[in-house]
């Protein structure tokens, strides 16, 4: 554990010492947001935030992988080859978004060939649960499955960055839950200690944590394109290592939740995944793009109810963390009622907080000063 909390630690500090070289560059790069119908900033904002992010990944890599453990991971697999190589195109794919904002083909197109590498260096989804067993994938299944999830994963990160701080926060606190998940595992079924999943994971959260002290409202800068597609990647990598686990050293071993293994993820995501799903619907219905911007996310719904930036960001974390955690803690205790009955009661806070956020105390002041305060030209340090 003490190897992972390094490795964690250095991807926060090396991301949250790089954002203000980005920033700078951003600025000369003309790497800026515009202030667009559908945006709830103020004026325009650096972006490129992704490129700290992308060092900060590098940096946690390396340290694990001169670390006495973790080093190991490195010897079993080519994972980590698949992971920078793809990586790296993302982040080349969302500079050039970044700067010249190109369309939403050639993105696609960009994160079909990351999944392409991905899958090239073993990165393959292996099998998936079923009632009373599992099922083996063949490659002719499991590669597609595996496009599908990296793409689905990226643009449903991609889907909910709207709004300061959002993205790097449900993504830090999935992460964060996931890492969990994959290590109690391990302890459970007592395997190695050391596993990728856990790896990516641990790196992922602390690349969330560096950035977000830049990125929450007001932001400084913005994660762009590039960031948002390299942390969706990262947490796609995670969930489909997990399947490398072995499935009958996973049946039983703590209940039946284990069984289920490659879904926790999914739970772990469902606020991003419902947020792109109905994008997707609500746009296919109106006979537009799926990919057309517009102004009815869960944030925006949120900043409609009367919320703040801040609030509306917390409040989508509550929801995060609520799904993200009680999953892992259904994983684990030997009473899942228990789990159920304090899930229960968050999730009603959660909504009293959601539906009603002038019972927040002084919560209409605090609004005020902090709209005051965004709509206040600043010039970005």
């Amino acid at each position: 554990m003490r190897e992972y909390i390094l490795t964690f630690l250095t991807g926060a500090i090396v991301t949250y010492l790089l954002v203000p070289l980005v920033l700078k560059f951003a600025i000369w790069f003309k790497a800026m947001t515009p202030v667009r119908d559908r945006d709830v900033h103020a004026i325009p904002t650096p972006r490129l935030g992704g490129l700290a992010m992308f060092f900060g990944m590098l940096a946690a890599l390396l340290m694990a992988s001169r670390l006495p453990h973790l080093h190991k991971v490195f010897t079993e697999s080519p994972t980590w080859i698949g992971l920078l190589s793809a990586g790296g195109l993302l982040v080349v794919v969302g500079i050039a978004d970044d700067r010249w904002e190109i369309d939403a083909l050639t993105k696609m197109a960009g994160q079909v060939a990351a999944a392409g590498l991905l899958i090239m260096n073993g990165v393959q989804l292996l099998w998936i649960p079923l009632p009373g067993g599992t099922l083996v994938l063949p490659p002719s299944y499991g590669v597609p499955l595996t496009i599908v999830l990296v793409v689905a994963t990226i643009n449903a990160v991609n889907f909910i960055d709207g709004l300061d701080g959002l993205a790097a926060g449900i993504v830090g606190v999935s992460a964060l839950a996931f890492f969990l998940y994959a290590f109690l595992v391990t302890v459970v079924v007592h395997l190695d200690h050391q596993s990728a999943p856990a790896l990516i994971a641990a790196v992922l959260a602390g690349m969330c944590v560096g950035f977000l002290p830049h990125n929450f409202s007001p932001a400084r800068i913005f994660m762009g394109d590039t960031g948002s597609m390299l942390i969706g990647l990262l947490l796609a990598t995670s969930m489909i290592t997990v399947s490398g686990f072995d499935p009958v050293a996973l049946r039983g071993s703590i209940n039946r939740f284990p069984t289920i293994l490659p879904l926790i993820p999914l739970a772990i995501l469902v606020v991003p995944y419902a947020d792109m799903l109905m994008a997707v619907i609500r746009r296919s219905y109106d006979l537009r793009s799926p990919f057309a911007p517009d102004k009815k996310h869960l944030h925006h719904r949120l900043l409609d109810m009367g919320h703040s930036h801040r609030g509306a960001a917390l409040v989508m974390y509550l929801w995060t963390g609520l799904f993200s955690f009680g999953v892992v803690a259904l994983s684990a205790v030997k009473s899942p009622l228990v789990v159920l009955s304090v899930a229960s009661l968050v999730a009603i806070a959660a909504l009293v907080v959601m539906a009603f956020p002038q019972l927040r105390p002084h919560g209409r002041r605090h609004r005020t000063a902090e709209r005051s305060a965004d709509e206040r030209p600043r010039q970005p340090a």
